[in-house]
C-alpha cells in the first residue's frame, strides 16, 4: 500500500513537473510568438505626438489652426498637480507603483468578464496608463486576446525603458477626449475655453472621465451622465485621498456648464490665412504643416483687413444694387400659424453666416416696406426704400422696370437675408411712436473682385479681401485671378520713358497713331477712351502729365513706339508684374495679364524709390520648440541677437533691397499719379483728404476695373469684374467701380495717420509749372510743383517762375537717362518734327514727340 501510495506521488509530481514545463514552454513560446513583430517602443523616448499648427496675426492674436488632430502640447511639469490626480484616480490609482501591469485590477476585471459575457456585453478593461499609450500608440483599437498580449508586453518593456512621468506625459497628451479634442490642453479649451491652469477641481474630474467613452459622456449631448461621470471621479479622488471632502462637495455642488470657445479673440481674414496654409504646405508639406505644431506669425493687421473687407463688400453689393437686380427668395413657407419654427427649419446659407446676414420670413407686404420676422418670433420691417433696387431679372438676364411698392419685390412666405439698419436710420413705428427694427433686403452680388493691401517699404502683406465671401468661394481674386489691368499699366510705360530721357513736361502729340503689329497682321490703331455714342477727342500736343492723369491711349502707344517696347517689357519684368511680357504694343495698354497682388506691389516699388520688394504674409515660422525656423527678413545684423540692452545706441541694419528704378523717375511717376487722383480719372479718391496717388484701369468692354494706388506708407490694390469675364456694362470704368471702392478703405485704414508728403529723393529740382501746359508760370497764376532730374528743368524763367524745394539735396546724376534717340527714324512719323541731336537732354519745355 504504501509503495502503491509512493508510486501515486511520484507520477502525481511528474505529471506536475511536465504540466509546469509544458506551460511554461506553452507560455515561453507564446510570448515569443507575440514578441516577434512588436512595434518599436524605443520611439517612444523621442515620440513628438502631431499638433496643431497655430497661426498668428501680426498682433499676435489667431487667425487660425491647421491639424488633423485637434492637440496642444503640454510638458508634464506644466500640467496642474489636480489634473493629474483626477486622471491617475479615474484611470490607474496604482499608476506609480506597478510595472506596466496591474495584475489585481486584471483579476476584478477577469471576474466581471465573466457575468459581461454571460449577457453579451462588452468585456470592461484593466489597462493601466501604460498599456493605454502601448494601445493608443504602437497598436490598434482592436478587441483580441492577441492584441492584449502584445499590449501587456509592449506594457512592461516601456516601463523599463521609460520614466514614469514621460509615461503620463505622452498619456495626457495623446489621449482622445471627444469633441476632435486631443490632449488635456485642448480639452480644457474645447469644453471650458480655458487653459489646464484655470480649471477647477470639478472640471479636472470632468475631463478625467471623459476615456473612458468620450461621446457618451458629453455635457451637451448628455448633461446627466456627463455629471454623474464627473461626481463618480472626485469620488474616486476622495477614496485615493488625492482630494478632500469639502473639495469634493464643492465640486460636485457646481452645475457642469461648457463654455465654447469663443471667437471674438481670433482674427476673421480666410483669404489670407488660406494664402498662408498654401505657402506652408509649399514649404513644408501636409504633415508638417498638420502634425508639427508650427507657431507662424503672419504680417496680417486685424484693423486693416476689417476695412478692407467693408469697403470691398460695399461695392460689390453697390454694383449689384444698381446691375444685378433681384433674384428671387432663399426659399418660401407658409407665413401663416407657427412661422417661426418653420423658418428655423430652413437652412442657413453659409455666406449668410460668414458675413453677417440673417434670414427672416417676410409676413406681409406694405405700400411704404414689409413687415419680417425672425426665427426667435421676434419682428421687424423691411423700408421699401432698402428694397427699391430691386429691380425683377427675368431668365435672360433682362432687368425690369422699377419695383412702385414692397409687393413687387417680396410676397408674403418669401424666406430672405437681410441686414440690420444703422441705428440712426431708424424710424419712430407710427403705432407707438417707438423706433422699430429696420432691415436692409440682401443678396450675394454676382460680380466678384479683390482687395489687397501692403507696407511698400518692406513688401509685408496687411490685408487681402479676395472675394465678397469665403464660404461661397475660396477662389482669392486677389492672389489668384490673373486679369488684364489695362491701363493701371500706363505708369511703367511712363516710367521707362522718363528713364529715356522724357520729363512730365514733354510734350507728345495726342493724335491718330497706326502702328505694325507684325507680318501679315494688320495695323494697330488705338483710340482713346469715350463714351458709348461719343466722338473720339484729341487734344494734340500734350504735356506726358496730363497724359497720364487723363489716360490718353494715343499718347501712351506713341511714346511706347518712340521707347521701344523691349524697354518697356524689361520695366514690367523687373517690377514683377509679369514674368515674361509679349514685345507687342498692345501690351503698353494693359493687354497682358497679371495678379492684383503683383500689381500692387508694382506701384508700392514706385512710392519706396524704386526699390525691390517680394509681397509676404508671413513674418516668422517657429517649430515646436520655439526655434525660428523662417523669418523674411533677411537682412543681416549681428548686433541684432542674443544681445543684452543697456542703453546702447539702436542697430543699423543696411537696406539690402535691389535697386529697379531710378529713384528721380520712381518720383516724377509718384507725382503724376498723384495728378491722376487730383485731376484726372481717379479725381473721386481725392476725397480721402491726404497725400494720395493712384491710377485707374479698365479694360475691352468694360470687363475688368482696377484702381491701384498708395500713401506714402502704405499701398493698396482693388479689381472688379466677373470671375467669367464678362462686361460689367457700358461706362463701367476703374474710375466708376475701383476708385470708390479704393477711396472708401483708404479713409478708414489713414484716419488715424496724418497727412504726410511723398518724399523727395535727393538731388531733384521742383519747378512751378502749369498744370495744363507744363510750362512754367509766375508766382501769382495758378500752377503745380513739378519735379526735374538736374539737367532736364526748364529752361525758362528759371529765376523768376520756379521755385527750388526747400532743403533740397545735392544734385543726383542720371546716369540710367538717356536722349531720345533717333531709333524711329526722321521723326515725321510721329510729330512731323526731327528728333533732338543725341546727347540732347530732353527738356521740360523743348521738345514734341
Amino acid at each position: 500500500m504504501r509503495i502503491t501510495m509512493t508510486k501515486l506521488l511520484r507520477f502525481l509530481f511528474v505529471c506536475a513537473v511536465t504540466v509546469v514545463i509544458a506551460g511554461c514552454g506553452f507560455v515561453g513560446i507564446t510570448l515569443w510568438y507575440f514578441a516577434r513583430d512588436l512595434p518599436d517602443y524605443q520611439q517612444l523616448a523621442h515620440y513628438e505626438p502631431p499638433i496643431m499648427t497655430r497661426v498668428h496675426a501680426g498682433d499676435g492674436r489667431l487667425l487660425a489652426e491647421y491639424a488633423t488632430e485637434r492637440r496642444l502640447f503640454v510638458p508634464i511639469q506644466s500640467i496642474p498637480k489636480p489634473v493629474i490626480n483626477a486622471f491617475l484616480s479615474a484611470e490607474d490609482k496604482n499608476f506609480y507603483t506597478h510595472r506596466g501591469v496591474d495584475p489585481i485590477s486584471i483579476l476584478r476585471a477577469a471576474l466581471m468578464d465573466v457575468g459581461r459575457w454571460r449577457a453579451n456585453r462588452r468585456p470592461v478593461g484593466a489597462s493601466t496608463i501604460t498599456q493605454q499609450v502601448a494601445k493608443n500608440m504602437l497598436l490598434s483599437n482592436e478587441i483580441s486576446v492577441a492584441r492584449k498580449i502584445k499590449e501587456i508586453l509592449l506594457a512592461t518593456r516601456i516601463e523599463a525603458a521609460l520614466p514614469k512621468d514621460r509615461i503620463l506625459e505622452l498619456y495626457l497628451n495623446e489621449i482622445y477626449l471627444g469633441a476632435h479634442a486631443y490632449g488635456v490642453a485642448a480639452a480644457a479649451l474645447t469644453y471650458f475655453d480655458r487653459s489646464l491652469d484655470e480649471l477647477s477641481l470639478g472640471e479636472a474630474a470632468f475631463l478625467a472621465g471623459l476615456p473612458k467613452a468620450p461621446n457618451r459622456y458629453n455635457p451637451v449631448r448628455d448633461p446627466e451622465a456627463a455629471k454623474a461621470r464627473r461626481n463618480w471621479v472626485l469620488e474616486r479622488m476622495l477614496d485615493d485621498g488625492l482630494a478632500s471632502p469639502r473639495q469634493v462637495a464643492e465640486a460636485e455642488a457646481q452645475p457642469l456648464e461648457p463654455q465654447h470657445r469663443q471667437h471674438e479673440d481670433q482674427v476673421k481674414a480666410p483669404y489670407f490665412a488660406e494664402e498662408v496654409r498654401r505657402e506652408l504646405v509649399t514649404r513644408y508639406g501636409d504633415k508638417e504643416l498638420y502634425g508639427a505644431g508650427l507657431s507662424v506669425r503672419t504680417s496680417l493687421d486685424e484693423r486693416l483687413q476689417a476695412d478692407a473687407d467693408k469697403a470691398l463688400r460695399a461695392g460689390l453689393i453697390a454694383y449689384d444694387h444698381s446691375h444685378g437686380g433681384w433674384r428671387g427668395a432663399v426659399a418660401r413657407i407658409d407665413p401663416k400659424g407657427d412661422w417661426a419654427a418653420r423658418l428655423a427649419a430652413v437652412p442657413v446659407p453659409a455666406v449668410a453666416s460668414d458675413v453677417g446676414w440673417q434670414l427672416a420670413i417676410v409676413i406681409r407686404s406694405e405700400p411704404d416696406g414689409a413687415a419680417i420676422g425672425f426665427a426667435n418670433g421676434a419682428t421687424a420691417r423691411i423700408p421699401f426704400s432698402e428694397m427699391r433696387w430691386a429691380r425683377p431679372r427675368y431668365a435672360n438676364g433682362t432687368l425690369g422696370s422699377a419695383p412702385r411698392g414692397a409687393g413687387d419685390v417680396v410676397k408674403a412666405g418669401d424666406v430672405v437675408m437681410v441686414k440690420p439698419l444703422n441705428a440712426s436710420s431708424a424710424k419712430p413705428d407710427p403705432g407707438n411712436g417707438k423706433p422699430a427694427g429696420l432691415y436692409t433686403l440682401c443678396q450675394v452680388p454676382e460680380v466678384s473682385g479683390g482687395l489687397v493691401a501692403m507696407d511698400p517699404h518692406t513688401g509685408r502683406v496687411l490685408a487681402v479681401s479676395g472675394g465678397f465671401s469665403f464660404a461661397t468661394s475660396q477662389f482669392d481674386r486677389a492672389t489668384q485671378a490673373k486679369r488684364q489691368p489695362g491701363s493701371s499699366i500706363k505708369p511703367f510705360v511712363y516710367l521707362t520713358a522718363l528713364d529715356h530721357g522724357f520729363t512730365p513736361s514733354t510734350l507728345v502729340v495726342d493724335g491718330p497713331i497706326s502702328l505694325p503689329q507684325g507680318p501679315g497682321m494688320p495695323m494697330w490703331s488705338p483710340t482713346n477712351y469715350t463714351k458709348r455714342g461719343q466722338e473720339v477727342r484729341y487734344r494734340g500736343p500734350t504735356p506726358l502729365r496730363v497724359a497720364l492723369e487723363q489716360s490718353l491711349n494715343t499718347v501712351t502707344a506713341r511714346v511706347a513706339s518712340v521707347v521701344g517696347m523691349d524697354a518697356i517689357a524689361r520695366t514690367v519684368e523687373r517690377f514683377g508684374i509679369m514674368d515674361h511680357m509679349p514685345r507687342e504694343y498692345s501690351m503698353a495698354l494693359g493687354a497682358g495679364e497679371t495678379t492684383l497682388l503683383r500689381h500692387t506691389a508694382a506701384y508700392a516699388m514706385l512710392v519706396n524709390g524704386g526699390k525691390k520688394i517680394t509681397p509676404s504674409f508671413i513674418d516668422r515660422i517657429q517649430d515646436r520648440n520655439g526655434a525660428t525656423i523662417f523669418r523674411a527678413d533677411q537682412r543681416p545684423c549681428e548686433e541684432c541677437n542674443n544681445v543684452l540692452w543697456q542703453h546702447q545706441p539702436v542697430p543699423v541694419v543696411p537696406d539690402t533691397r535691389e535697386q529697379v528704378a531710378d529713384p528721380g523717375s520712381a518720383f516724377q511717376i509718384v507725382t503724376m499719379l498723384q495728378g491722376v487722383v487730383e485731376r484726372g480719372t481717379g479725381k473721386v479718391v481725392a476725397a480721402v483728404g491726404k497725400p494720395i496717388a493712384g491710377k485707374t484701369g479698365t479694360t475691352n468692354d468694360w470687363r475688368d476695373a482696377w484702381f491701384v494706388g498708395f500713401s506714402p506708407d502704405l499701398a493698396a490694390g482693388v479689381y472688379i469684374g466677373f470671375d467669367d469675364p464678362d462686361s460689367l456694362g457700358d461706362d463701367e470704368t476703374g474710375g466708376h467701380l475701383a476708385a470708390p471702392v479704393f477711396r472708401d478703405f483708404m479713409i478708414a485704414a489713414l484716419k488715424d495717420a496724418p497727412a504726410t508728403a511723398f518724399r523727395t529723393p535727393p538731388g531733384m529740382r521742383l519747378y512751378r509749372v502749369s498744370a495744363v501746359t507744363g510750362l512754367p508760370v509766375g508766382a501769382n497764376q495758378p500752377a503745380i510743383y513739378e519735379a526735374y532730374k538736374p539737367g532736364t528743368e526748364p529752361g525758362q524763367n528759371r529765376n523768376s517762375g520756379s521755385q527750388r524745394a526747400a532743403g533740397e539735396g545735392p544734385d543726383a546724376e542720371d546716369e540710367d537717362a538717356m536722349p531720345l534717340a533717333s531709333t524711329v527714324g526722321g521723326g515725321n512719323d510721329l510729330t512731323g518734327q526731327p528728333p533732338p541731336p543725341r546727347g540732347a537732354p530732353a527738356s521740360g519745355t523743348g521738345g514734341l514727340y
